[in-house]
């Protein structure tokens, strides 16, 4: 697929949504965005795997590729800098398939950044990406990591295109329905860059109204990411990849060449123990079952999964504050997303 004809062929909600993160696409993204590495990213969920359970009903078929484009949209509207919109571009090219699930493969519940370090190894590696770098007289390091540009990427709670982006994406239809896009154009038409505490640039709002809704809708989808629907789901992802593994039906390097389509179809069509069976029930299912104790004999799991959640800045007599030092309903908003709770342990009536 050409650079031009993914946005030709976009879904008329993602079409939209692109047009109120920038009035224009900048040309130099479409021969990055036909790369073989980022066409790849076409092929996984930004959703964790939760798209292909019954327990989730997502609707809205949203990929890393759109994640990534959206976020280097972000970006370039901001800033007008490329080398910064490349980086917010390149950010997720090392996501596999189910992508946090594998990092709940490695054993990485909390941070969930264990595949960030492939990054930089994937562009080296691309001869498509590094000749359009050497041809804009680019070099690796000036994109290769989000996280040296503050407008892209930043530390929780703070807000950047890329927390921004999934918080705006999630409300509208990628996880749940709680906004629409007019309210996604108010929310990000209040948005500029304004000077943090420490002095470094950040995304913040213009008035505290918009802030709050902002908060409201953040704290419904931070919740949302660590259910027990949620966190079983992407440990049981994790747990099916490492047994396919271990029984060398699938690679390590497979999670990140092939779509999760096709990882589905091997799963499917496995014939060893019951893969296949317990995948089949998991798809099928509509709940989880939840306990105070761990059950046995069946497929059981508890996780301290990551939070995440956003404390904006606001614009707020000639300064820029917190929205939680200003506003007694922020404050509760984030302080109920923080201390959101589940079960201990939750399980599935089948043994894995």
């Amino acid at each position: 697929m050409q650079g031009k004809e993914y946005f030709e062929n976009l879904n008329e909600t993602i079409r939209e949504y692109f047009s109120i993160l920038s009035d224009e696409i900048p040309e130099f993204l479409y021969d990055y965005i036909n790369t073989p590495e980022m066409q790849k990213q076409a092929g996984v969920s930004v959703s964790c795997g939760n798209f292909y359970s019954k327990m989730f009903q997502i609707k809205l078929w949203y990929s890393s590729l759109d994640h990534s484009i959206a976020v280097a949209l972000i970006v370039w509207h901001f800033t007008k800098d490329k080398k910064q919109t490349l980086a917010g571009l390149f950010h997720d090219i090392a996501t596999p398939v189910f992508k946090h699930c594998i990092d709940f493969m490695n054993g990485d519940y909390e941070k969930q950044e264990s595949t960030e370090e492939l990054t930089t190894k994937m562009i080296q590696d691309s001869k498509e990406i590094m000749q359009l770098l050497n041809r804009d007289n680019i070099k690796v390091e000036e994109v290769c990591d989000y996280h040296i540009y503050p407008i892209a990427d930043n530390d929780t709670p703070m807000l950047s295109a890329d927390r921004l982006e999934y918080t705006l994406s999630n409300g509208f239809g990628v996880r749940k329905n709680l906004w629409n896009l007019e309210e996604v154009k108010q929310i990000y038409q209040n948005i500029e860059v304004q000077k943090n505490e420490a002095g470094i640039e950040e995304l913040g709002f213009k008035d505290k109204e918009v802030a709050n809704k902002f908060v409201s809708i953040m704290s419904k989808l931070s919740s949302s990411y660590i259910t027990n629907e949620v966190k079983l789901s992407m440990q049981f992802l994790a747990d099916v990849m490492r047994k396919m593994s271990d029984k060398k039906l699938i690679t390590i390097a497979d999670l990140y060449r092939l779509s999760e389509k096709e990882i589905i179809d091997r799963i499917e069509n496995c014939q060893e123990e019951n893969i296949a069976d317990c995948f089949k029930l998991w798809r099928e299912a509509t709940s989880v079952h939840e306990s105070d104790m761990p059950v046995l004999d069946q497929y059981c799991v508890s996780i301290n999964a990551k939070i995440r959640y956003i404390v904006p800045l606001v614009r707020h007599e000639n300064a820029y504050v917190r929205i939680n030092e200003i506003s007694k309903e922020a404050k509760e908003d984030i302080e109920r997303a923080l201390n959101f709770k589940t079960k201990k342990y939750a399980y599935l009536d089948f043994n894995f």
